[in-house]
């Protein structure tokens, strides 16, 4: 279960596509209008939805903030500006973590975001439970709808997201291992010998751990190995 973002008096049909586009960048398919000024299935807010026209053409469109958040249990609103007004404020990091936590509980939630020009009103917040404040260069810090969606998406979306964090970009290909790697190594330290790389005996265990520690570096895969080994029985040729 995903949470409900809801754009509140949204002004223009570009930004209520491009908004949901963000949203299926995100997986989060429900989208809710409280009042907007143009048609959001209108040509231009489809082209900018860039095939998510989707999200568009299943949005409810509701008359007032009250309306669009009575079934749910749970609302945040994201603002920039501080407001006069007790309630948490989450980072998006933090509303993410909270949201996951609510709706393993079957709370269903719901994120406002407010119009383009001025964002959401006190009488918005208002309605909300808590608020949500993205950490942002304090000299410049101001989002267009679409950012605001995508930043804040994207927190809820990663939570679930089982990519790793680093991993080798080239298809079928997996690391080498341990007893790969030993054999290379024995492989190209008996070659050096008989070339004669060794001049020095006795620095010859530091030289063998300095080229160790430059393949070790280099995440060596399978076919990397293969291919070392080719090179280095060739050079002997």
């Amino acid at each position: 279960m995903q949470p409900v973002f809801i754009l509140v008096r949204p002004q223009l049909a570009e930004n209520v596509g491009t908004a949901a586009r963000a949203m299926m960048n995100c997986a989060i398919a429900e989208m809710r209008l409280v009042d907007p000024d143009e048609d959001p299935l209108c040509s231009r807010a489809i082209a900018a939805s860039s095939g998510a026209d989707e999200i568009l053409r299943n949005a409810k469109i509701f008359k007032t903030v009250e309306e669009a958040v009575a079934d749910l249990q749970k609302v945040y609103a994201t603002t920039g500006r501080p407001r006069d007004m007790i309630k948490p404020v989450f980072t998006g990091q933090g509303m993410a973590k909270d949201i996951q936590n609510q709706q393993s509980r079957g709370v269903k939630c719901g994120v406002m975001f407010g119009p383009e020009r001025t964002g959401l009103e006190n009488e918005d917040v208002a309605y909300a439970d808590a608020i949500v404040n993205i950490p942002l260069n304090p000299k410049h810090c101001s989002l267009n709808l679409a950012q605001a969606v995508l930043l804040t998406g994207y927190e809820i979306f990663r939570l679930t997201d089982s990519t790793a964090e680093e991993y080798l970009a080239a298809p079928n290909t997996v690391p080498a291992d341990k007893t790969e790697l030993e054999h290379l190594f024995t492989h190209l330290e008996d070659e050096l010998e008989q070339v004669g790389y060794f001049r020095s005996p006795e620095k010859k265990p530091r030289m063998m751990r300095n080229l160790r520690s430059i393949f070790s570096r280099a995440n060596l895969t399978s076919q990397d190995v293969r291919t070392l080994h080719g090179v280095i029985t060739d050079l002997r040729r």
